[in-house]
């Protein structure tokens, strides 16, 4: 089978059997097969050499500033850090 005639077989699946076959694709995956870019890695890195002080903000504040949002982003950070430059 042609990897367009699979695609198009998954395709005429109703939605939950499709949802579950792409769960079960993603858990047979193992880490080694994901790469991760460098830039990933080394932007991880420094976020952990020069973590935000305080204790940050929970999911719930996130959603409710994302969520009352009306105008651009702000230009500081939840620390109050200017990143506008």
């Amino acid at each position: 089978m042609t990897p367009k005639a699979l695609r198009d077989e998954v395709l005429r699946l109703p939605p939950q059997e499709r949802l579950k076959l792409l769960e079960d694709i993603w858990d047979s995956l193992t880490p080694e097969d994901i790469p991760i870019p460098d830039w990933h890695k080394e932007e991880l890195d420094r976020r952990l050499d020069d973590p935000a002080s305080g204790p940050g903000l929970t999911w719930e504040e996130v959603r409710a500033k994302l969520n009352g949002r009306r105008c651009a982003p702000s230009s500081t950070t939840a620390s109050g850090r200017d990143v506008s430059a």
